[in-house]
């Protein structure tokens, strides 16, 4: 089972968001909110958001116990961009490009332990 969340035409580029995405994959959930809350940056701030929001998901709609919960997948995607001019010198027009990026997580269950235990004879 799994719980997924996504955030669509965040107003940030991928390429800054891909290296705090890195940071949490395969963490489990409180370490990767924890890596999250203490990062700089705006991109951990969205990051951040869209774990929670899945971390809600996995509880309220799925039934699952967040303490055994970890980050399975985290991506963000390049999303569509906004072009707009800029006035440059002698009458011409600079391209100014704002990027966008879809976030993405996918929370999944650890697999519970089995402990073997050996019968004595």
């Amino acid at each position: 089972m799994e719980a997924r969340a996504t955030a669509k035409y965040v107003r940030m580029s991928s390429s800054k968001l891909k290296p705090v995405t890195d940071l949490v994959r395969g963490k489990d959930l409180n370490e990767a909110l924890t890596i999250l809350k203490f990062l700089p940056g705006k991109g951990s701030e969205l990051v951040e958001k869209v774990v929670q929001s899945a971390a809600a998901n996995a509880e309220n709609n799925h039934g699952m116990n967040p303490d055994n919960l970890y980050v399975a997948e985290v991506y963000a995607n390049q999303g569509p961009t906004m072009k707009r001019w800029r006035a440059g010198a002698q009458g011409r027009a600079g391209m100014i490009l704002k990027r966008t990026s879809h976030i993405g997580v996918v929370l999944k269950e650890k697999a519970p332990v089995e402990v073997a235990v050996e019968k004595e004879v």
